[in-house]
């Protein structure tokens, strides 16, 4: 449709006029919008056999606008004469206005049927070369959605041979997408015998076939990923391949490269597939917080940040605790965390350790400074208040007891229909209210009803933690990221 109304160019209204009323108020007011294009003009220069197709054209826009696409398929079918037209600028513009508007209409046609698409696609491949790659490609896509995945590599097969005169950049980079989607084929089909074998009992034939399909598809893929750009399903098929064939050390190169490499364009993908890889593998923590520490400068709001809070809160240094606590408030600043419970669970905890520090109620309100005008109205309202309550209670009494600490000097507005609670102020009672204790910490899991023992840096907090720990995961929720 866009090729379409690009063609044609914007309607114009040719309704009557209104009264001269409206006339003269609107002659005060000069539009600044450029004035659209006519929908018909008839030129000089114009052929019967043109006004005709244009025509037909501008019936055709109507109808698919309106949703009659038998009507439109009706016209179609005589607009196609159009190809016949031996004007070379017009040429190229045409064919590709008959390709895309008939593959719209056969789309809404509720009797139409993969024959019908082949005819169109290998009829508009073989009306002209400047479009060949592109309709192969579009041509194995619709082939691959019903299920013909070896026809649709065979279409891409011919298409990755193809040559015409001197290859020019743009044609070089469609046919590297060729290869790339051909590749990812292979892979496919590498899934399907891969299935057979564990259903079936494998046959040394079977199993050469598989390695047949994995090697056609890492020789592309090697040379594919060597090109910058934004490879993340091309990527996952690879080292889904070198893992199973335990090809450790490769596949981990590759998601390096690719997360690595200044050549590719920052993506976050590429560090996530790196931190699935690694912990799958049992890779120590330090290269685990590496890799989440350059996902949070990308994407400071992606789930796995409450995993990598997680992760610093094991730590025993009292600068990762600070540095969750920056990750959790990071997190807080999107709308999509407001009422996760692990997040605002983690956050109590990290305030409980700092507050454990001489320096930490300093540390938290430094945290704090310049959010302090907006972040009560994003988490501390009463309206807050009264939906965590007929949401989570418990979320309810987390977020309660930060308040205070967290927006000092404000009156309290988080609470439900009464007074609200005074809070105490010095740093004494603060522990007090909290439950911290002279060598513990005391927080209720969220997941369970059961109380976590957390004890303070003077002792060992490892088994806590990984009790904790496990609890976690389940508090995410659903997010829209």
């Amino acid at each position: 449709m866009d090729a379409l109304d690009e063609h044609l160019g914007p309607p114009v209204d040719l309704g009557n006029e209104s009264d001269s009323s409206d006339n003269s108020s609107r002659k005060s007011y000069k539009s600044k919008l450029p004035l659209a294009r006519p929908l018909c003009v008839e030129t000089k220069t114009e052929s019967g056999f043109q006004k005709t197709y244009r025509i037909c054209l501008e019936l055709i826009r109507e109808a698919m606008l309106h949703h009659r696409w038998q009507e439109a398929a009706e016209y179609m079918a005589s607009f196609t004469g159009i190809l016949d037209d031996r004007n070379k600028v017009r040429a190229q513009p045409n064919k590709e206005l008959v390709w895309r508007i008939s593959i719209e209409i056969l789309h809404h046609l509720s009797k139409s049927t993969v024959k019908d698409y082949n005819i169109i696609y290998e009829r508009m491949k073989h009306s002209g070369v400047k479009h060949y790659l592109m309709i192969c490609l579009e041509h194995s896509f619709h082939l691959m959605l019903h299920g013909q995945i070896e026809c649709a590599k065979q279409q891409l097969s011919i298409a990755e041979s193809w040559r015409h005169g001197k290859e020019s950049v743009s044609q070089l980079h469609r046919i590297k997408l060729i290869q790339a989607y051909r590749s990812l084929l292979d892979y496919m089909i590498w899934c399907d015998k891969k299935s057979m074998l564990s259903q079936n009992n494998s046959f040394e034939s079977d199993i050469q076939g598989m390695h047949t399909c994995f090697r056609h598809a890492s020789v592309n893929l090697q040379e594919i990923l060597k090109n910058p750009g934004v490879w993340d399903p091309f990527i996952l098929s690879y080292v889904e391949m070198l893992e199973f064939y335990e090809d450790y050390e490769e596949a981990l190169k590759v998601l390096n490269d690719y997360m690595y490499d200044t050549g590719f364009p920052p993506n976050p993908n590429a560090n996530v597939y790196m931190y699935q890889f690694l912990k799958r593998h049992n890779a120590p923590e330090k290269k685990l917080m590496k890799v989440l520490r350059n996902l949070r400068e990308l994407v400071p709001s992606h789930e796995l940040m409450l995993e990598y809070s997680f992760l610093l809160l094991q730590s025993e240094k009292t600068s990762d605790t600070q540095k969750a606590l920056g990750v959790l408030l990071e997190m807080l600043d999107f709308a999509c965390w407001r009422s996760n419970l692990g997040v605002w669970t983690c956050l109590h905890t990290a305030v409980h350790r700092l507050l454990l520090q001489e320096e930490g109620e300093v540390i938290v309100h430094e945290q704090m400074a310049l959010r302090k005008d907006w972040w009560p109205a994003l988490h501390f309202t009463s309206f807050h208040a009264k939906k965590d309550l007929e949401e989570n209670a418990k979320l309810l009494e987390v977020k309660a007891s930060l308040e205070k600490i967290l927006c000092p000097g404000r009156p309290l507005s988080y609470y439900i229909n009464r007074s609200p609670k005074r809070l105490p102020d010095n740093m004494s009672s603060w522990r007090r209210h909290l439950g911290i204790h002279n060598t513990c910490l005391i927080i209720q899991n969220p997941g369970t009803n059961e109380d976590v023992l957390m004890k303070s840096r003077r002792t060992d907090t490892s088994s806590s933690w990984s009790h904790f720990g496990s609890r976690l995961v389940g508090l995410q929720g659903s997010k829209d990221l």
